[in-house]
C-alpha cells in the first residue's frame, strides 16, 4: 500500500479541484458545505440459498469482499428465523463492507473505470436508481468484472449491491455529482 500521508486518491483531488466549483456554478449554491459529496459506499454480496446449505459459502464471499474493497467485510447474518427458506436467527447470509474516505474514492475510481467496463453488455447504468435522498443503489451481477479476484480461486459468482451514499439533499444534485465523477449513466 501507498504511504497514507502522500497519497490522494485521483478522484478526490479532481472532486476538490474541479467538481466542486461546477455543482457550486450549477445549483447556485451560497455556501461551500452545501454542496454535495460522497458520503459512504456500502457494499454486499449476499449468498441466499447456496449460504442455508453450505455456511463456507458466506465466509468465502467475505474473502472476495474484503479482496474487492481492500477493508475487511463482516459476515451478515438473518434476524428473523424463516421456515421456508431454512433460514435460522442468526445464520451467515451473506457479507458487507462500508467504506469512507480514501479507500471510498479508490473503490469508486475502480467501479467506473474498471470493473463497469468489464461487465457483459454494458451499456450503462440506470440514471433512475435515486431513493429520493440522494443515495444511489446499484447491483452488479458478477463480482468476478473486479480485478482483485481471481476467476480461478472463485467456486461461486455472486451478484453484488453498491450503494453510493452522498450528502446531496435532491435527486438531481446527487445525479449531477456522480456524473462529474463520470459515472456511465444511460438516462
Amino acid at each position: 500500500m501507498l504511504d497514507s500521508a502522500s497519497y490522494t486518491p485521483r478522484l478526490r483531488t479532481q472532486y476538490r479541484d474541479s467538481i466542486r466549483a461546477a455543482l457550486k456554478e450549477e445549483f447556485g449554491y451560497g455556501n461551500d458545505m452545501q454542496i454535495p459529496r460522497l458520503d459512504k459506499i456500502v457494499l454486499n454480496i449476499g449468498c441466499g440459498a447456496e449460504a442455508v446449505k453450505d455456511s463456507k459459502k458466506a465466509k468465502a464471499a467475505q474473502d472476495d469482499l474484503t479482496k474487492i474493497a481492500g477493508q475487511r467485510a463482516v459476515i451478515t447474518r438473518a434476524k428473523n428465523s424463516i421456515a421456508g427458506f431454512r433460514v435460522r436467527e442468526g445464520m451467515p447470509l451473506g457479507a458487507k463492507v462500508t467504506l469512507r474516505g480514501d479507500r471510498m474514492y479508490d473503490f469508486l475510481d475502480r467501479l467506473i473505470t474498471v470493473a463497469l467496463p468489464r461487465v457483459r453488455d454494458f451499456r450503462g447504468v440506470s440514471g433512475k436508481a435515486f431513493d429520493g435522498g440522494g443515495n444511489y443503489a446499484m447491483g452488479i451481477k458478477e463480482h468476478i468484472v473486479f480485478p482483485e479476484v481471481d476467476y480461478d480461486q472463485v467456486d461461486e459468482v455472486w451478484g453484488m449491491d453498491i450503494i453510493i451514499g452522498t450528502t446531496a439533499q435532491t435527486d438531481a444534485e446527487a445525479k449531477a455529482l456522480l456524473k462529474q465523477f463520470n459515472m456511465p449513466f444511460t438516462s
